[in-house]
């Protein structure tokens, strides 16, 4: 099972990831046309934030693979983009209020960009995972194990295709709409799952 997306939570979280300096996953490149901080925030409260953040991110990406041990609650302004715990988030929650209106402006329109561009494709999208598969099986000689993989569809600066969870994966727009380059990228995840 494949799952592709450009999901707005992600994208939210992304945003805010951004916007505060955030440089977890350090191998994920910033979303494109966003500025970025120049200077490095060191100071413990920055930590306990990152810290805070990455267990948004982790639940915001895998939610059923990094269930929260607490309520969540969502965030004012962000729809129901946002949540965090009701608990051992307060920080967090204070740093990602004031950019509620720019994460959900930035998330919707990448949002759009991709159901637009999707849409255009009409079953391309499957061929393109299905063509992978089928080689796999070709190469190893014996049908595919089931498998499940997510994949984010995301405006990054940088081309190319990064794992941000055990079930998902980042791939940049650009290398996505690229027929050929994408099922060269794909393969080896496809051949690392199945």
């Amino acid at each position: 099972m494949v799952r592709e997306d450009a999901s707005p939570a992600v994208l939210v979280a992304l945003y805010l990831r951004q916007v505060l300096g955030i440089r977890a996953p350090d191998e994920l490149p910033p979303l494109r046309g966003l500025p970025t901080l120049d200077r490095v925030d060191d100071s413990d409260a920055h930590a306990v934030r990152e810290r805070q953040w990455r267990a948004y991110w982790a639940m915001t990406v895998e939610p059923q693979a990094h269930p929260s041990p607490v309520p969540l609650e969502l965030v004012e302004g962000f729809s129901t983009f946002a949540a965090l715990p009701i608990e051992e988030a307060a920080e967090l929650r204070e740093a990602i209020e004031p950019h509620a209106a720019g994460a959900l402006a930035f998330a919707e329109a990448a949002h759009d960009t991709y159901r637009r561009r999707d849409s255009g494709r009409s079953g391309t999208a499957y061929r393109a995972y299905a063509s992978a598969i089928a080689e796999h099986e070709r190469q190893v000689g014996r049908r595919a194990h089931s498998f499940e993989l997510n994949v984010q569809v995301l405006p990054l600066a940088q081309r190319g295709l990064w794992w941000i969870g055990s079930l998902t994966i980042a791939v940049t727009d650009g290398l996505r709409g690229d027929v050929v380059a994408f099922d060269a990228a794909i393969h080896p995840i496809i051949a690392e799952l199945a």
